[in-house]
């Protein structure tokens, strides 16, 4: 059995609070945690995809944003980012100077998403999947991952959230269209 992983818990302005708990306790009023995804896009368009495997708690089986989880105490989000794609997939990118795309607020916490685009992506066949997390990985378009949400294959993001992040790829930061 793997020893717990902990978590530093924050407020609602993600200033410390000189705490850590072990991922998954429950937090007390004004307390929250951070988590990551990265949306990694190739030259046309396409988001790298990951299926999840079926012993996950969350979502097992469904596909899912490239890779994401949550940020270890002592860590920042883009350290956690980084740990995260390389333990699920084997891809090392440096996110050094990167902020996030956009950070998504939910009951306990802070999600910080990350939009990469990659000149050069990688073949699929050279990945390498974290057997314990990852069963499949895939290159897709928006349309054909609307369709795999109206599936139900997916995991359950809104289609609006989904189709943004496909919008927004390759896109200057912010909301305004140049």
């Amino acid at each position: 059995m793997r020893p717990p992983e902990y978590v530093d818990v924050v407020d609602e302005q993600r200033r410390p609070l000189g705490k850590t708990v072990p991922r998954g306790a429950a937090l007390g009023p004004g307390e929250y945690l951070t988590v990551v995804h990265v949306c990694i896009f190739d030259p046309q368009g396409r988001m790298l995809i990951q299926r999840r495997q079926s012993c996950k708690e969350e979502y097992p089986d469904l596909w899912d944003l490239t890779a994401g989880g949550g940020v270890r105490a002592g860590e920042d989000s883009r350290t956690a980012i980084r740990r995260e794609l390389l333990e699920e997939l084997g891809l090392d990118l440096d996110f050094s100077g990167l902020r996030p795309y956009l950070t998504v607020n939910f009951d306990d916490g802070f999600d910080d998403i990350y939009l990469v685009k990659l000149p050069d992506p990688p073949d699929i066949a050279s990945l390498r999947l974290q057997p314990s997390e990852v069963r499949d990985a895939r290159w897709v378009d928006r349309p054909t991952a609307e369709a795999m949400l109206d599936d139900g294959a997916f995991a359950p993001f809104y289609r609006d959230f989904l189709g943004l992040l496909f919008a927004m790829e390759g896109r200057p930061m912010g909301f305004l269209r140049p």
